[in-house]
């Protein structure tokens, strides 16, 4: 296992994803920054309750850093004996679902650059989309088809690749092997 690996968790909803993620930072025996990609609503109690539930479960010596938009920038700034839980992709592809398709390609192109470039231990938590009823709606579709493609991107780079669903962790980089990236597109 390289030094500074990268890891991706994927699962369906409430599954356990993000628990399973939180486990693995702890066990990293590294100072953790947890990056929230998510942006506070406070007119939405739901989604209020659901960002306190994740606070309650994180060790107070863990860094929080609020990151919605710029990722890659952000990533840069951690140092290299630390260990990066990003919580979670599906928000931050939800946060740019209105920019331009270059501009999205130019944002993951950033984002696959630092993970490779930074020499943190990187966790991320990514929401599988794809596997129930085509969106009725253009915003969904292209919501699943960025997540989908970015969570394969870096499937692809990743060290470690688990998918959490059933009340099991399985890991996908013992069980499978990764797609041929050179026909993937953004």
């Amino acid at each position: 296992m390289p030094t500074s690996p990268l890891v991706l968790v994927t699962g369906p909803a409430s599954s356990g994803k993000s628990e399973w993620a939180e486990s693995l930072a702890d066990q990293s025996r590294r100072r953790v920054i947890y990056i929230a990609t998510a942006q506070r609503i406070t007119t939405d109690p739901e989604w209020e309750a659901k960002i306190q539930a994740h606070q309650q479960r994180r060790p107070p010596n863990w860094q929080l850093w609020e990151i919605p938009q710029d990722l890659a920038p952000g990533l840069a700034d951690a140092p290299a004996d630390s260990c990066v839980l990003i919580d979670s992709l599906g928000t931050w592809v939800a946060n740019h679902l209105t920019i331009s398709d270059p501009a999205w390609e130019k944002l993951v192109q950033e984002l696959l650059a630092t993970l490779k470039e930074l020499p943190a231990i990187k966790i991320l938590v990514a929401e599988e989309t794809g596997w129930g009823v085509i969106p009725a709606y253009p915003l969904g579709r292209l919501f699943r088809q960025r997540l989908g493609t970015l969570t394969r991107h870096i499937g692809i780079i990743a060290d470690e690749v688990y998918l959490v669903t059933g009340g099991y962790v399985l890991p996908l980089h013992h069980l499978g092997m990764p797609l041929d990236s050179t026909q993937l597109l953004i």
